[in-house]
């Protein structure tokens, strides 16, 4: 029983610790979702801010599968186990972002600067360095909405759960899901751009709520895939050894 227990574990964590590492890195693309799907753009406006679109970071192609698998975890492991991935992920994000200054600031060799492509030539080490040389503020922002999306992520989860028992699985994970993407959506505008680009608090609040909008829609789609992870797990463990771990969880989350 304890060596599925770990294995779980260690295939949620590495799972849930691979995809924030990726989606911060992946997020320097700026997509438009409608021209994606072969739509024409959607013209929005909140705040007094016209003609805005669905015009995201390729970065939420990967955060609603982080925060599925924060709730999956919270339901087996509790909010220490969340904690511990959460903060290892930041860690492991900082030092991905400390490897990649340095690499930035090494001198590329002749051979590889300049490549042809079929729209002409460009210079590799330019390339390189304006996709991955981020601004401070949009690293240090991601990094803070992280780990309170992380952390209010896990506390309605569990307070959810405290009030519903064991049913009702779609309420503590998408609603948990629904209230920590709210934040983390203006938490990382308001530290990237209203203070470290000064951007007008109307262009944050409009483009926060575009950016909500789609995490919302997302989150709701997503949610049978819940029932389906969680028949999956159940099949693994065994009845016995489930209800066991998620019992185990609730309580010892009570206690933090």
């Amino acid at each position: 029983m304890k060596e599925k227990q770990n294995l779980l574990f260690l295939f949620l964590g590495m799972f849930f610790v691979s995809n924030a590492v990726l989606a911060e890195f992946i997020g320097v693309k700026i997509f438009s979702l409608e021209q994606t799907l072969g739509l024409q753009p959607v013209s929005l406006s909140f705040f007094g801010q016209e003609n805005l679109s669905f015009n995201l970071t390729a970065g939420v192609l990967l955060w609603p599968i982080v925060f599925i698998f924060t709730d999956i975890i919270n339901e087996y492991f509790g909010r220490s186990g969340v904690r511990l991935l959460s903060f290892i992920s930041a860690g492991l994000i900082g030092y991905a972002y400390i490897m990649v200054y340095f690499s930035m600031g090494l001198v590329p060799a002749e051979f590889w600067i300049m490549r042809d492509t079929a729209n002409g030539q460009i210079n590799m080490n330019e390339a390189f360095n304006a996709i991955f040389g981020q601004g401070l503020w949009i690293i240090i922002g991601s990094l803070i909405a992280f780990l309170i999306g992380q952390l209010v992520d896990v506390t309605v989860f569990q307070w959810v759960r405290k009030h519903t028992g064991t049913k009702w699985i779609w309420a503590r994970a998408t609603g948990s899901t629904l209230v920590s993407q709210f934040i983390d959506s203006f938490v990382v505008l308001f530290i990237a751009f209203y203070f470290g680009a000064d951007w007008s608090l109307e262009l944050v609040l409009a483009i926060g709520v575009v950016n909500y909008i789609y995490k919302l829609t997302i989150a709701v789609f997503l949610t049978p895939i819940l029932y389906v992870l969680h028949a999956v797990i159940d099949g693994f463990l065994g009845r016995e050894l489930s209800h066991k771990l998620i019992e185990k969880a609730a309580t010892e989350s009570e206690g933090d």
